[in-house]
């Protein structure tokens, strides 16, 4: 979905978004992986559309590198689906990234600032 001239920009966001972003939403409730592309898409107002080209791979690296878990359960029209949870480590990690990610944006914010100078 287009707003206005903003196009929905998941491939264009910077490494680790994705997965801190699904992180935050695991770190909220368990939660299966078209209800975690609901929650980015309905969260962002819209403004970002997780494909899931990009969403799958996305939870396996997160498999596998322990931050989440998985389990078979079933979704609301009871079909049987992955719920994907967040572990200590995964909080961990969420933890690493906001912080990563609230520095990054700082500095961008200053050179952004510095350009109106």
């Amino acid at each position: 979905m287009e707003h206005a001239g903003i196009e929905p920009a998941a491939r264009d966001l910077f490494p680790g978004a994705l997965e801190m972003m699904l992180l935050e939403a695991l770190r909220r409730e368990p939660m299966h992986g078209y209800a975690l592309v609901q929650h980015i898409q309905r969260s962002s107002g819209e403004l970002l559309e997780i494909e899931e080209g990009s969403l799958y791979p996305a939870l396996q690296r997160m498999l596998k590198a322990k931050w989440v878990t998985a389990e078979w359960g079933l979704s609301a029209r009871n079909r049987r689906v992955r719920i994907y949870k967040i572990t200590a480590d995964g909080r961990k990690q969420l933890e690493h990234k906001v912080s990563s990610f609230e520095r990054m944006l700082e500095g961008i914010t200053r050179v952004m600032k510095a350009r109106t100078s």
